[in-house]
């Protein structure tokens, strides 16, 4: 044997056994990979409560903000010119009834006009029956000639003249007398005195505010609501408004607006809000408040059940295989501690109630029981709340 062929022999065997060990090892790592118990892979990733979704009814309500206002506010100014404001009986704040005295003005010179106005008409009123009696005269010897038809026609002139400066007389004194009544300023309408203006001591001119006035103490909310929710609101439904300090206002839709506002796109609805003075509401308050647009049914789950993850809603399906399944859904009306799904689920459908913001889909869980009182609690009806929201 050559050399050359020991050596072609020596390469053979090194080959044939480093084969043979890449085959042991190889078959004794893949051994333990494959006799590796599932049971790491296999491991619930949580322990969950199992829930289903139960039926029940929720009022539908559409939630606004708006102000609260005047229903009509009176502005009472003075009807006399030149006059100095002498007395003031109400203030902001007070309760007036109609033809309640809020102001006095000073009425020396007015009184000192009446009088004068009536001695005005004293005097025409004699001068008209001076020149009565003379045309009465001039008539009655009309017919012997003493006197020419052009005296008798002056007399009957003067006569009616004398009549004429009687009335104007008299309305002179009715203008004085009217100046008079102005001297007292008078509560239009039953209402709430809202604004004062007046100042003892000034001296106003006609048609000055002095006080401004809630006529019948009628307050109403304004609400502001987006074009596409108008349909769904017509005179006469109820409404709730909640108060700064917790309160809660009822009260009905009187009218809405016919048009919208064109640079924010809304209407305003006008709310009575019955009592709201005494209840604590005051003018220019913004508050917040709701439509009743009446009952809706539907699927109702738990909000726990519920995740919230970019912007979307989801819930944890669960399958035979105790797999969870990610599912998005559409939300309706809440109730308490349920809400309403629009879709996706139905009377038999499993889903995780508690800890679903801790899983992902696919994720293995184990399941425990429901405690009862949760179970019994979903069963119920759903009882009405305000403070749902559509």
């Amino acid at each position: 044997m050559t050399r050359k062929t020991t050596l072609w022999l020596l390469v053979a065997l090194l080959a044939v056994l480093g084969l043979a060990a890449f085959w042991y090892w190889g078959a004794r790592d893949s051994r333990p990979a494959a006799s590796a118990p599932a049971s790491a892979s296999a491991r619930p990733a949580l322990t969950v409560e199992v829930t289903q979704p139960v039926t029940g009814s929720v009022p539908l309500t559409l939630g606004v903000s708006g102000n609260i206002a005047a229903w009509q506010e009176a502005v009472i100014g003075s009807q006399s010119n030149g006059l100095r404001l002498s007395e003031l009986r109400v203030n902001v704040g007070d309760t007036v009834r109609k033809g309640q005295v809020l102001a006095v003005f000073a009425a020396e010179t007015v009184q000192a006009d009446v009088l004068q106005a009536r001695a005005a008409l004293l005097e025409a009123e004699a001068q008209a029956a001076d020149a009565r009696s003379n045309a009465e005269r001039a008539r009655s010897i009309e017919d012997t000639g003493a006197l020419s038809r052009q005296q008798i026609n002056q007399f009957h002139t003067a006569a009616k003249a004398s009549a004429a400066r009687v009335e104007a007389a008299r309305a002179a004194l009715r203008a004085q007398e009217l100046r008079q009544g102005y001297t007292r300023v008078l509560a239009p309408d039953n209402g709430v005195i809202s604004a004062r203006s007046a100042t003892v001591g000034a001296v106003v001119p006609a048609g000055s505010e002095l006080f401004r006035m809630v006529r019948q103490g009628r307050l109403e909310w304004r609400a502001e609501v987006v074009g596409q929710d108008l349909a769904a609101l017509k005179p006469g439904m109820s409404a709730e408004v909640d108060l700064p300090d917790g309160q809660l206002l009822r009260g009905t839709v009187r009218s809405i607006a016919p048009t919208l506002d064109t640079t924010r796109r809304i209407a305003i609805v006008y709310v009575d809000l019955p009592g709201a003075q005494q209840q604590g509401a005051k003018a220019g308050m913004y508050v917040s408040g709701r439509f009743d647009l009446g009952q809706t049914g539907g699927w109702m789950i738990p909000h726990s059940a519920v995740v919230s993850r970019d912007g979307f809603d989801f819930i944890f399906l669960l399958g035979a295989d105790q797999r969870v399944r990610q599912h998005k859904v559409t939300l309706g009306a809440r109730q308490g501690d349920l809400v309403q799904v629009l879709d996706g689920v139905d009377g038999q459908t499993r889903l995780v109630r508690s800890g679903a913001g801790f899983l992902i889909d696919g994720d293995l869980v184990k399941v425990v029981a429901t405690p009862a009182a949760t179970a019994t609690a979903a069963s119920q009806p759903v009882p009405a709340a305000s403070s749902a929201s559509r």
